[in-house]
């Protein structure tokens, strides 16, 4: 019988480890990380495992064809940020495209060689295991190599989100590598992907570079090329990670760090500074009132955010992340909903993609936030030749309108949802965290944020609570878990109120250092858990 995926009936506590603690969506990369910790690595090192592993084992959502960004806070007191993600490719130009698309074309696609960014998955994971960890990459990906070649069981809900593979490849290589039978894997069918596993056996010997200027950066340029896109040997080799200065804003005495544009960091703060403005953490937890005002937060900030937020390189940003920005933007807020607010790139489709998150606390006070994606499940479509690595899709959130602020550009890189979270919860609490999921991710931290800092929440329970979202048809829409009386108190509010099932909102991941207390808590609405040891 197939699994109810929207039906929650056991109870999760918080995990508690004294040397580490690692919380992710899937319960054998999980175990992965914990593995990289009992053998002497540390957070950092644990979360390349993790990633890696699920790379693998949660397929759908995250690859060496896709990106990856980090928050932390190290040892020594260092908040730090690493994104990892590459632009455009440099032929890919407004007016190409559309002589490559058609007369017809009203804006970019949503799968397909034109929405192909350069990956930063495996110069990201290399720079992260070079500059904060302690083990050497070809170490850190054994779990991986090992899963994809010797095989896993596939758990529940990435075997409903392995289906989408059945309509995404079209190719005889593409459908090969990720179907069986020409079909998607059941609840616990036990696979293996051995072509990704020969080319995580590459990386593992000959270093990230075999991405990016090597037989597989060949592989990935032809399979673009062959269908009709721009990107080149050169546009991968030229890629590089970066280590930007986090943003960060203080919201009722926690200290919420954020990466910067060329990510949706800057909404996340901004609702969070609306939110205090308007006294939103004074409401009693689930009423009318606060639900009303961090919505109402969360449309101002998209408002502004999906209006400035793009590559820094080609445009500059207004103060979002300001309190003073925030006073004058919390005016807007009244005691009925504001249906005059708009966000997002048309047809962009980034509202509900999908994503990865792992988090990771070690007791020498490391905690990082690590989150990697190729956009919407399975990305692009495209799978570069035999090397079983599906291709993002993050450039079909550029758009072919030359005035908007996330005009395709070459080598601009895309409007990034993903969005790692630290938090200083106190002089010696930190927490990593986040909430995956596209235009989710920022309601998602607004929501967590307050659970733990208003109310002071446990963090298993912050994360277990219902939760909404503001959807770009400007409808608020719930989860069913909330009662009748709050939704029909947001209708009388001027709400429009529809109800969703779980998998639309997010999957958040949540450590915790408290004055060397370690502890963590995973999300319900996915299959992973939290291990500690």
């Amino acid at each position: 019988m197939d699994p109810n995926l929207d039906r929650f009936t056991s109870r999760r506590s918080t995990v508690y480890g004294q040397r580490g603690v690692v919380a992710t969506s899937q319960p054998l990369a999980a175990q992965a990380g914990i593995e990289t910790l009992r053998d002497g690595g540390n957070a950092f090192d644990a979360a390349v495992a993790t990633a890696a592993a699920l790379n693998v084992v949660e397929p759908t959502s995250t690859g060496l064809g896709g990106d990856v960004f980090a928050l932390y806070r190290t040892a020594d007191d260092e908040v730090g940020a690493m994104r990892a993600c590459g632009g455009a490719p440099a032929d890919a130009t407004i007016e190409a495209v559309r002589d490559r698309l058609g007369p017809d074309a009203d804006g970019m696609p949503f799968r397909g060689p034109h929405t192909v960014t350069v990956p930063g998955t495996a110069r990201g994971w290399e720079a992260t295991a070079r500059e904060l960890g302690r083990k050497p990459l070809d170490e850190l990906l054994q779990p991986a190599i090992r899963y994809a070649t010797e095989g896993f069981p596939v758990s529940e809900v990435v075997a409903s989100q392995w289906e989408h593979g059945e309509e995404v490849f079209e190719t005889d290589h593409a459908r090969a590598a990720f179907l069986f039978g020409d079909a998607a894997p059941k609840a616990g069918q036990f696979v293996t992907l051995p072509k990704l596993g020969e080319s995580l056996r590459r990386v593992a010997e000959d270093g990230a570079d075999v991405v990016y200027e090597g037989g597989i950066a060949e592989a990935i340029a032809t399979a673009v090329q062959e269908q009709g896109g721009f990107l080149t040997v050169e546009d991968l080799a030229d890629f590089s990670v970066e280590w930007p200065d986090p943003v960060s804003t203080t919201y009722n005495g926690a200290t919420v760090h954020e990466l910067p544009p060329n990510n949706q960091g800057l909404i996340a703060l901004e609702a969070l500074n609306v939110a205090a403005e308007l006294d939103a953490g004074e409401c009693a937890y689930g009423s009318v009132d606060r639900v009303h005002r961090l919505a109402e937060a969360m449309k101002v900030a998209f408002h502004d955010g999906h209006r400035y937020i793009t590559d820094p390189d080609y445009e500059d940003h207004p103060p979002l992340g300001s309190t003073e920005w925030a006073r004058r933007r919390a005016q807007e807020v009244g005691p009925r909903a504001n249906h005059d607010v708009s966000f997002g790139v048309p047809n962009a489709n980034a509202e509900d993609a999908d994503t990865v998150l792992l988090t990771v606390a070690d007791d020498e006070g490391n905690v990082v936030s690590y989150i990697n994606s190729r956009f919407a499940g399975f990305g692009s479509g495209l799978v570069a030749g035999e090397t079983g690595i599906a291709l993002q899709n993050r450039g079909a959130s550029f758009s072919l309108d030359p005035d908007h602020p996330n005009a395709l550009e070459p080598e601009k890189r895309p409007f990034h949802t993903l969005i790692p979270g630290i938090a200083r919860l106190g002089d010696a609490d930190w927490a990593a965290f986040g909430v995956m999921g596209g235009y989710m991710q920022p309601q998602g931290h607004l929501q967590v944020i307050t659970n733990v800092v208003d109310y002071g929440m446990p963090i298993q329970r912050a994360l277990d609570e219902p939760r909404w979202r503001y959807r770009e048809s400007g409808e608020l829409a719930l989860e069913p878990q909330f009662d009748d009386e709050l939704a029909a108190g947001l209708v009388r509010r001027g709400h429009r109120v529809r109800t969703l099932t779980a998998s639309e909102f997010g999957g958040a991941q949540l450590v915790r250092n408290d004055d060397g207390v370690l502890s963590g808590a995973t999300d319900p609405r996915k299959d992973g858990n939290a291990q500690g040891y």
